[in-house]
Order: C-alpha cells, then structure tokens, then sequence
C-alpha cells in the first residue's frame, strides 16, 4: 500500500500542509496512523477523500442548512460509511432541485407582479400548512410577520389563514433572504412595489450594483444552484467508485 507524508499529500491536492491538518481536525479525512517520530502516514484513501472535499466545497450553497448536509456527508465518507454518504448526497441534490424550482417560482411571480397579471387559485392554508408547502420555519413566518414584510388575516377564532396573494409574497421574500437580502432591504421593496409597480427595484433594493434587480437576483441563484447540482452528481460519483475501491 502506497503511502504519503503531510507535504506530499498538499501537493498532490494543491493545498498547504496546514489545510490537510485542517481537515483533520474538522473530521473530513479519517485520522491517519504516525510513524514512531509523530510524522502522519497518510494512503490513498486520504487522498480521494480530501479530492472529494475539495470537489465539495467548489459550490457553497448555504440556505437551509445544506453547506452543513456537504460536512455530514463528507464525515460519513471518512468514516467509511460510502452507503450514508452516497444516500446525504442524494437528499442534498433533491433539496437543490427544490431550492432552484423555487427560485424559478420567484421570477414569475415577480413578472407577475409587475405586469399585474396574477392568476387567482382560492388558496387558503394555516400557518403550519404554509411552512410544509413552501419549506419556510414557523420561526421565519413569525420573523416575518413581526418585521412588517405581510399582514396576514385570521378567521374569528384567531387562526391566520394564508392566501394567494400571501403565498406570492412568501414565495418573493424567501427568494431574496436566500441571495442574502435583509429584511429591511425587502421590505422596502415591497412597500415601494406596492404603491409603484413600476418602480426600480433595483434602486429599492440598494443593491451593490445599480443595474441589479430581483429577476437578476433569481437568475444567479438559479445558476448557483443548477452549478451545484451539477457538483452534487460529480460527488455521487466519486462516492460509487470510493465505495468500490475502499469498501
């Protein structure tokens, strides 16, 4: 069994010795054996495992808690256990899929918004319903509320019922806390859209570059996500052919 010292290893992967001991520490490569002297010995297995770390983190997503889902996925690997990761992975690039189908979402509601062509479904869901369809915590819903970005109606026994208007709205502000808008940023803007359709939200928004607006925005998220699906499946991969070699 061929094997390799802490420097052979960085430069086989091209990183410095540093980050190697790094993903020691962090438990995404398993802990190598040391020689009498201390020196670690590392194998080859260290070293795909530390490709597919680094293959792992080239696209950081980090809504709903999918960057930590790449870390517990990269752990079980290391453990061994490719049958866990391959299954973290799978899961990981279904959520993608939904986080991008949302996003896709957002842009036409948005375009809907405002050309004012808004098609009416009767949709009426309680909170707890609205956080399942649409993947928000009842915390988030709450925050939401709280820091005025809607005002939804209760019925007489004081239960909020969510309509479709409520939903459209929703499915715009998760849309822009995911490309890491605050809250005071987005309720500007719905404000503003409120009274001024055609107002440039771009300029609402106060985003970093002027030309920017939310269509722009939901465009690069969904480019972001679609590069890391694409990632996702070069990880599943590499797992089937680690599962294969060091199984």
């Amino acid at each position: 069994m061929k094997t390799y010292k802490t420097s052979e290893v960085a430069t086989i992967i091209g990183i410095h010795p540093n980050t190697v001991r790094l993903y020691e520490e962090w438990g995404l490569i398993p802990k190598p054996r040391r020689k009498e002297n201390g020196y670690r010995v590392f194998t080859d297995f260290h070293i795909q495992q530390m490709q597919l770390a680094r293959t792992a983190f080239q696209i950081e997503i980090l809504q709903n808690g999918l960057r930590k889902q790449m870390v517990q996925m990269l752990k079980r690997s290391a453990a061994g256990d490719f049958d866990g990761a391959i299954s973290l992975t799978e899961a990981y690039l279904s959520q993608l899929q939904v986080e991008r189908s949302n996003a896709e979402d957002a842009i036409q509601l948005v375009q809907q918004i405002l050309s004012g062509k808004r098609q009416e479904t009767g949709t009426s869901m309680k909170r707890k319903e609205v956080s399942e369809h649409l993947g928000i915590s009842m915390d988030a819903l709450r925050n939401w509320e709280m820091n005025g970005l809607l005002t939804v109606k209760r019925k007489q026994n004081g239960y909020r019922v969510y309509a479709d208007d409520d939903i459209r709205r929703l499915k715009i502000i998760r849309s822009l806390r995911c490309a890491n808008y605050s809250l005071e940023a987005i309720l500007r803007m719905l404000q503003r859209l409120s009274k001024d359709p055609n107002a440039d939200i771009g300029t609402v928004l106060d985003t970093p570059r002027p030309s920017d607006d939310i269509i722009s925005v939901c465009d690069h998220l969904i480019s972001s996500l679609a590069q890391a699906e694409e990632n996702a499946k070069t990880l599943l991969d590499m797992l089937q052919k680690m599962k294969v070699q060091f199984s």
